[in-house]
């Protein structure tokens, strides 16, 4: 089985919702636990790095893309 790839500030996708209805949760801190912030009410839940591979779908947004849109103007970047 191939190892799930992710890294501080990630988006992903979890198989189960959190009680407020979202499934997407950003990592915010990572060692041996990892601590998810949901995207949907911001409450972030500290889980074991075992448990927490288990539980990930995907990436849906690395933080590695994100910076590159802000370095280039993008979306994030706010001009007036």
């Amino acid at each position: 089985m191939e190892r799930k790839v992710f890294q501080l500030g990630d988006v992903v996708l979890m198989k189960k919702n959190h009680p407020c209805g979202s499934n997407e949760m950003e990592i915010i801190r990572m060692g041996m636990d990892i601590r998810i912030k949901c995207v949907g009410c911001k409450h972030s839940v500290l889980v074991p790095r075992a448990k927490f591979e288990k539980n990930m779908r995907k990436v849906l947004r690395s933080a590695n893309n994100m910076s590159a849109l802000d370095s280039e103007g993008g979306p994030s970047n706010i001009e007036e």
